[in-house]
């Protein structure tokens, strides 16, 4: 499949918010194996192409905008006027190449052509266009307040307000469909919506991409980060156990990224695969847990990239037998995570009481002594118990769950596979 994003960008700022979104669909598209073709006015310099603007995969087209041998002025035709003189000559002109260019694709985005006052010779040249391009899909996307529809209309103005045949008509929002459809005079069911991306995961680290991308934590709805010494001292099984026991008591999707670093006091591979079986046992997956070890960061995960990623996470479980301090339950709640800390270490119990915590007890060193903990009727059945009060815990905390959202549902992986992609597709 080949789909053509028509812009008509003379520029290419990133203070130019269309610039972004329209960055954020090419690089779901290619994610999702699209062809892609951009479409950007002649006058746009090559010199601005920046980010997956300057993708190799993309084939960058430039539109003529000269007539006559003149650059071609856009003139804002938001309100009826006089058109100047060159205006007809320019739609034929513009036709003939979008006509030439979009022969090959399957699907052609447009953003802003139809809305927008000064791409009305682009929106007359597009329709021009379609004559010669019967089987061609488009999106038309709107970013910005619908209009309301004239009770006079005239030509060629009209086309601000006109159905256009083969299209689909798209806003950000849910709440903008029913004046979107009555702007071009359309079913609301001719109508959809795309969301605008929060990039999160682009504009962090490459250590921090590439962990995300491998557990696919975009879709977690609980992920959990855990940065320790890989040492059966800071007990990752548990943090595995409660994980998998949180996944099995509510039907979400549970993830947990180990930042781990090496340890004398075990084998890392005889405790990594210990931590994997009580996961599984638990009710996780091989595929939910990720050693940071695994995937190129040996001698340990950078720091910057923990701090990235205690702001993507919203569970930070901590388990650990003895701490002097704790430093990470600061990190992970100054990134608004909930914090489940061990109430029988000292200085967790400490630190978490003044951050309002949610414990529960494992096995712990405290001065002069050490604790064991037994659970009635199973240390699974406290688990579960547990499980259930961090996830309510979570649903109820309202800046929690926005966090939550922003990470899932308006990330490209979401939007992609829910919004763009079925529309891409005709579904």
């Amino acid at each position: 499949m080949k789909v053509a994003v028509l812009t008509m960008f003379s520029g290419l700022s990133t203070t130019y918010s269309l610039v972004n979104v329209a960055a954020d669909q090419i690089k779901m598209l290619l994610d999702n194996g699209v062809e892609v073709k951009v479409l950007v006015s002649e006058a746009c310099p090559d010199s601005e192409r920046f980010g997956v603007y300057a993708d190799r995969r993309i084939e960058w087209v430039k539109i003529t905008n000269t007539c006559n041998g003149q650059p071609i002025k856009w003139y804002d035709y938001s309100q009826p006027t006089a058109l100047h003189e060159s205006f007809y000559d320019e739609v034929d002109i513009i036709a003939q190449d979008f006509a030439a260019n979009l022969a090959d694709v399957d699907v052609c985005i447009m953003h802003d052509i139809l809305y927008q006052g000064w791409h009305l010779v682009h929106n007359l040249a597009i329709r021009k266009a379609q004559l010669e391009l019967p089987k061609l899909r488009f999106i038309a996307m709107t970013h910005s307040l619908p209009q309301n529809r004239p009770q006079k209309l005239e030509y060629p103005f009209s086309a601000r307000f006109c159905d256009m045949p083969n299209t689909k008509f798209v806003y950000p929002t849910h709440s903008g469909i029913p004046a979107l459809a009555k702007q071009y005079d359309v079913p609301e069911g001719r109508c959809a919506v795309i969301y605008n991306t929060l990039p999160l995961i682009d504009s962090m680290s490459e250590p921090t991409r590439t962990a995300v991308e491998k557990i696919h934590a975009s879709d977690a709805d609980i992920l959990a980060i855990y940065p320790a010494r890989m040492t059966p001292a800071k007990k990752f099984e548990k943090v595995a156990s409660l994980a998998g026991a949180i996944a099995s008591v509510s039907e979400k999707t549970v993830k947990v990224i180990f930042c781990d670093f090496p340890s004398a006091d075990i084998k890392s591979g005889l405790y990594k695969s210990l931590i994997r079986a009580e996961g599984r046992k638990a009710g996780l997956s091989d595929d939910d847990m990720l050693f940071t070890t695994d995937i190129g960061y040996a001698g340990g995960f950078p720091r910057e990239g923990v701090f990235e990623l205690f702001t993507l996470s919203n569970l930070f479980i901590c388990p650990s037998y003895s701490e002097s301090f704790g430093l990470c339950v600061l990190e992970a709640g100054s990134r608004g995570n909930l914090l489940v800390l061990n109430e029988a270490v000292p200085a967790l119990r400490e630190l978490g009481g003044r951050l309002n915590a949610y414990f529960m007890r494992w096995d712990a060193r405290n001065f002069g002594y050490d604790t064991q903990e037994k659970y009635q009727p199973s240390e699974r059945a406290y688990y579960e118990e547990h499980g259930r009060a961090i996830v309510n815990l979570m649903r109820e905390d309202r800046a929690l769950n926005a966090k939550t959202l922003i990470r899932t549902n308006y990330s490209h992986e979401w939007i992609a596979r829910n919004q763009l992609m079925p529309l891409v597709r005709g579904e």
